[in-house]
C-alpha cells in the first residue's frame, strides 16, 4: 500500500481454502465517525442471522475521535469483528483493506456514518436469487441528515424488483447510487479489482465497471440510508475543489466502457448534470460552509463545465453576493484555484 489513491485497481485475492465461506460480508470502513458508527453497527445486528451466515467487521483507519475497537466491543458483545489499519492509509486503501478481509459470497461495504434499514439483507438476497446472472444488486435509498431526518430520496429506476436495461449507458450519464444501497458479489471484485483513481466519484466509476462487465439488480424499496453531514469525504472535498476534478476524471475513465457510438453522448450528459450539481450547491459552500469566495470558484468552473442557464444564474449569484458583502464572514477565506 505505497500509494493512498491507487492508480489501478487493487487486487483482491480470492479467499484461501479452508476458510469458512459465510453468505455475507458486512464490512464497515471507519474514520472518526464514532458519533454515527453506534447506529451503523446497530441497523446491521437487528438483521444479523447469525455468524454461519454473516461476517459482520469494522475496519477502523486509525480514529482520533475516540476508542473504536472498545465502542465496537461494547456494542458487538463479541459477534462484530475489529481492525485497525497499522497506520492511516487512506479511504480507499481501507476499503481495499475491506474487501481483502471479506471472506463472504457477498460483499456489503456499509461505511461508518450510513445505516441499513430493516429488511435490506433479505430484499437483496432475494434479488440474487430471483438473478443469478447479476454481478451486483442495490435497494433505494434515502439521503438523511445528521439527526437522521429524511432529505430526499433516489430516483426511482424500477416500479418492481429486476434487472436494469441499458444500465451501462445510464450510470454513466449521472451518478444513480449510494455506496450502503450496494452489495457486490466477492467474486466480481476479485475478477475487476478494488476502488481506485480519485477520491471522490469512485464508487461512481466502480459500478460502471461493473456494469460493463454484468447484469445488475435492484430492487426500488428504499432500505439504506446516505448521511449527508459536513465532516464525510464528499463535503471535505467539496472545500478544496477536489470534488470537481474527480468527477471530471471519473467521467473520463468511465468513457473507456463504453462503446463507441455511446460515448460522446454520455459525456455530455455527465458534464451537464455534474455542472448543475455543482452550480446549486454552490449555494450550501457559501452559506452552510461559510465560504464565498470557494463558492464563487465552484460556480465558476461549473460554468466552464457545461453553459446553460442554470449555471450562468449560479455564477452571477455568487458574484452579486460576494460584491454587496452578503453575508461573508469575518476574515473571508481565500479563493482556492482549480487544479
Amino acid at each position: 500500500m505505497s500509494e493512498r489513491i491507487p492508480q489501478s485497481p487493487p487486487e483482491i485475492k480470492p479467499v484461501p481454502e479452508p476458510v469458512r465461506r459465510p453468505l455475507w460480508s458486512v464490512m464497515i470502513p471507519s474514520y472518526n465517525c464514532s458519533v454515527y458508527l453506534i447506529e451503523n453497527i446497530r441497523s446491521v445486528l437487528e438483521q444479523d442471522p447469525g455468524a454461519e451466515l454473516m461476517q459482520i467487521e469494522v475496519v477502523d483507519d486509525c480514529s482520533t475521535d475516540a476508542d473504536v475497537e472498545s465502542l465496537v466491543r461494547e456494542l458487538g458483545k463479541g459477534r462484530v469483528g475489529f481492525y485497525r489499519q497499522p497506520q492511516n492509509v487512506g479511504s480507499l486503501r481501507n476499503f481495499e483493506t475491506c474487501l481483502n478481509r471479506a471472506t463472504g459470497h457477498y460483499i456489503h461495504l456499509l461505511h461508518g456514518d450510513d445505516q441499513v434499514k430493516p429488511g435490506f439483507y433479505s430484499e437483496i438476497e432475494q434479488l440474487f436469487k430471483s438473478f443469478p446472472e447479476a454481478g451486483c444488486a442495490f435497494t433505494g435509498f434515502v439521503f438523511v441528515d445528521e439527526q437522521n431526518e429524511r432529505l430526499y430520496d433516489n430516483q426511482e429506476l424500477l416500479s418492481e424488483p429486476g434487472l436494469l436495461d441499458n444500465w451501462l449507458v445510464r450510470i454513466a450519464r449521472s451518478q444513480l447510487i449510494q455506496v450502503p444501497a450496494m452489495v457486490v458479489k466477492r467474486a466480481v471484485y476479485e475478477q475487476l479489482g478494488g476502488f481506485y483513481g480519485v477520491h471522490y466519484g469512485e464508487d461512481w466509476e466502480m459500478w460502471a465497471r461493473i456494469a460493463a462487465r454484468y447484469p445488475v439488480a435492484h430492487s426500488p424499496k428504499r432500505l439504506a440510508l446516505y448521511r449527508v453531514h459536513r465532516d464525510n469525504i464528499t463535503s471535505r472535498y467539496f472545500l478544496t475543489g477536489q470534488s470537481m476534478t474527480d468527477a471530471m476524471t471519473v467521467v473520463n475513465t468511465i468513457q473507456n466502457y463504453l462503446p463507441p457510438g455511446e460515448r460522446a453522448g454520455a459525456k455530455r450528459a455527465a458534464k451537464k448534470h455534474l455542472a448543475h450539481y455543482f452550480a446549486r450547491t454552490s449555494d450550501k459552500v457559501y452559506h452552510q460552509y461559510g465560504k464565498p469566495y470557494v463558492a464563487l470558484e465552484q460556480s465558476k468552473r461549473a460554468l466552464n463545465m457545461h453553459f446553460s442557464r442554470i449555471t450562468f444564474f449560479y455564477w452571477l449569484k455568487m458574484r452579486i453576493k460576494i460584491g454587496i458583502g452578503y453575508k461573508i464572514p469575518k476574515g473571508p477565506d481565500m479563493l482556492i484555484q482549480a487544479d
